[in-house]
């Protein structure tokens, strides 16, 4: 008898600038993100093809939000999925923010580095 995977877990790795979602210790996804003043920034939401259609990246991102709101910043849905989560969880209305051209801006000259 096989054994039942490990539920999914999410960490936030500052060193990279992202949240992994790791299942049974390998790294199935990520979202990245970069801070900017109170903001976080997510712009890349990515699940490895061999975890698809498990639900992780809404378990990643749900838990990224929640910890952005424990940490008291605001998130802004530059990344698509991002976006689309945020449109079907109001719970988290209260703290995005616009996606806005000076934002855009900001991020293009922040991963040029």
């Amino acid at each position: 008898m096989t054994q039942p995977a490990a539920a999914p877990t999410v960490e936030r790795v500052n060193t990279k600038h992202r949240y992994e979602i790791l299942v049974d210790g390998k790294t199935a996804g990520l979202t990245a993100y970069r801070d900017h003043d109170d903001q976080r920034v997510f712009y890349h939401t990515e699940i490895d093809d061999a975890f698809a259609g498990q639900g992780l990246a809404s378990i990643l991102v749900q838990q990224a939000l929640t910890d952005v709101r424990a940490v008291g910043k605001r998130i802004v849905p530059v990344c698509p999925y991002v976006a689309k989560f945020l449109k079907k969880h109001a719970e988290f209305a209260d703290i995005a923010d616009p996606v806005t051209p000076e934002v855009l801006r900001w991020l293009e000259t922040e991963l040029e580095h």
